[in-house]
């Protein structure tokens, strides 16, 4: 049965420039792509159509002499053989140089090409420090044990027995990845049988077990800075797990927890503070001593007829800013405490006030049909 035509295969016109050329072959390839589910057999005839339609020279063969290549040689017009002379193209394929196309799968399937094998970086870490109210305000030193991947000092990482040596993989020739060869092409796999490490460990070290690395457990000193909040995030470059081959160390993360505090809650750098004052405080207003997160005593007046609820600042009485310096506010907010235990004598006092009020605290609810207490009375 014939080949299918290369213009088809494309989805170009015959007279298809080419940069159009180019563009279907960037499309149709990322879309058929084995890595991507596509069919091997559809992303071979892609590859094949390209071949020679981006060729000037093949192009114009396969233009003149038929529309497919059959076998090993190109058919001749009609089908039949090609004349004395002519050029058999597409008789074999070989690996293309990708250049511009270098960037079409180079980060979707791991790029292409030889070499050695690559480096890797280490992966991150995640610890979790819990600190106190005051440990988070004033910024602490402390330790952190973390468990992690470190070189093993009996092989000094080789992962082979003290006296012998890796060797080059096999399989890939030492470059950690397999070149497999699709239509006009390669591209690259990682190595199945030694991981992308490009060596394989004959002899293995007792110690690591032909790993190259044991797991330990080293205290890590942490500074955490004075202002940190519940769920902060310090960032540690170079503490986490070893790189391979090589390959830079991955990062440690310590994220903070703070404990609560019996009466102070944190707003970002702002400190937020509940104050309970007597009902005869807020009505008459007061003059109240409070203690500030820094340790220090601060004088806060509630005015006359402060009602429950109202929030005052002390300005630079919060928490250490992490960015910008200086410090966040206390914001005090006021509760009216209303008494749960009255003598006798209380009663009456409270009575006789209520009915001596000309103020209606009600006065602006309305019920149809109904009067107000005031009225009532």
């Amino acid at each position: 049965m014939p080949a299918r035509d290369y213009y088809d295969t494309l989805g170009i016109k015959r007279d298809a420039s080419a940069d159009e050329i180019k563009k279907a072959f960037r499309r149709l390839s990322r879309k058929h792509h084995p890595d991507a589910g596509g069919s091997e057999e559809r992303f071979k005839e892609i590859n094949e159509a390209y071949q020679v339609l981006s060729d000037s020279e093949k192009r114009k063969q396969y233009d003149e002499y038929g529309r497919y290549f059959g076998g090993g040689s190109p058919p001749g017009p009609g089908g039949g053989p090609w004349p004395p002379g002519a050029s058999q193209a597409g008789a074999s394929y070989t690996t293309v140089d990708m250049g511009d196309l270098g960037d079409l799968f180079g980060s979707v399937f791991g790029g292409f090409g030889g070499g050695a094998a690559r480096a890797r970086r280490g992966g991150d870490l995640t610890y979790e420090v819990q600190l106190t109210f005051d440990e988070a305000m004033d910024g602490v030193s402390t330790k952190v044990d973390v468990r992690r991947a470190e070189r093993c000092g009996t092989c000094s990482g080789s992962g082979a027995k003290p006296g012998t040596s890796p060797v080059a993989c096999p399989a890939c020739g030492g470059t950690g990845h397999r070149q497999d060869g699709q239509g006009m092409f390669a591209f690259s796999r990682t190595c199945p049988r030694c991981s992308g490490t490009g060596r394989i460990v004959e002899q293995p070290c007792g110690a690591c077990r032909g790993k190259g690395e044991v797991l330990r457990v080293k205290p890590v000193t942490v500074n955490v800075p004075a202002g940190s909040t519940d769920g902060g995030k310090l960032r540690f470059k170079g503490k986490g797990e070893p790189g391979v081959n090589g390959g830079p160390a991955g990062d440690l993360y310590v994220v903070t927890r703070v404990k609560a505090h019996p009466y102070y809650s944190r707003d970002g750098a702002d400190v937020l503070l509940d104050l309970p004052v007597t009902f005869a405080e807020a009505a008459l207003g007061a003059e109240v001593t409070i203690p500030a997160p820094d340790g220090t005593k601060v004088k806060l007046k509630v005015k006359a007829g402060t009602s429950d609820g109202t929030v005052h600042r002390v300005p630079g009485k919060g928490a250490p800013r992490l960015k910008g310096g200086g410090r966040g506010d206390l914001k005090v907010r006021t509760k009216v405490a209303v008494p749960t235990k009255l003598s006798a004598e209380q009663k009456e006092l409270l009575k006789r006030f209520e009915s001596s009020r000309a103020e209606d605290v009600r006065s602006h609810i309305t019920v149809p049909g109904a009067t107000s207490r005031r009225e009532a009375s």
